[in-house]
């Protein structure tokens, strides 16, 4: 019996099956997992992912803070990126698209039975299926992470982060939280974590998240890491 006769699995067979299935979808993760490992020799565009809240009414001091932020990081030369939605992504997109015709505004979305429409101000938008392909899209095209107020979506795409940045799947990738909602959460990471023994987490862990007030603060610190990027690895072309 052949080789190819020998690997036949029977659509009867239900536990080989499964096992074929699983190993395939492993395969697949291993391909797209060797394909992210490339990078051009110069960079693309310097890109800000902006996480928050969909809820956040346009003409809010948080909507309008948030647009002027997106608004001015794109007069820096950044590209903006948020999930598409309402609320304080529209805002980010929004100050985005008033900034030169360079600077893109990116949406990321995910397939959900509401919040099904990009909003008006995404010029290029990615679809995604489920939240874990939508999570790695924002991470490998993203060179900073500004966290604005949100809820539950927001602390995922938060703590995601910055366990890649303690892992060191990420390096060199700012995760900046602004406002006043973000200090307890890293307090209640530090009373719930660190006082334990053995301990649950290090301290310098508690480091990596950047809690600033405002967004003056905020693209302070993206203008210096920009900066710091582009010495080493020059823009392309546009």
């Amino acid at each position: 019996m052949s080789n190819a006769e020998d690997s036949t699995v029977s659509l009867a067979d239900e536990d080989r099956v499964k096992e074929v299935l699983s190993d395939a979808v492993l395969g697949l993760w291993d391909v797209v997992n060797s394909l992210t490992r490339l990078r051009p020799s110069k960079r693309d565009r310097y890109r800000v992912t902006i996480f928050g809240s969909a809820r956040v009414e346009p003409g809010s001091f948080g909507y309008e803070e948030t647009k002027r932020c997106a608004a001015a990081l794109a007069e820096m030369g950044c590209d903006i990126i948020t999930g598409g939605g309402p609320g304080l992504m529209q805002a980010a997109n929004e100050g985005a698209s008033s900034a030169p015709e360079r600077s893109k505004s990116i949406g990321i979305r995910v397939d959900l039975p509401f919040e099904q429409e990009v909003n008006s101000f995404v010029s290029q938008t990615y679809e995604h299926r489920t939240f874990f392909t939508r999570l790695h899209q924002f991470v490998l095209t993203s060179d900073a992470f500004v966290v604005a107020p949100g809820g539950i979506g927001t602390v995922l795409e938060t703590l995601m982060v910055w366990q890649l940045l303690q892992v060191h799947h990420l390096s060199d990738t700012p995760l900046i939280l602004v406002g006043k909602m973000w200090p307890g959460l890293l307090e209640w990471a530090k009373i719930s974590m660190l006082s334990t023994e053995p301990p649950l987490a290090n301290a310098q862990d508690m480091q990596i998240p950047m809690c600033v007030a405002n967004a003056d603060e905020a693209l302070a610190i993206i203008k210096e890491h920009r900066e710091s990027l582009l010495r080493i690895q020059p823009q392309a072309d546009a």
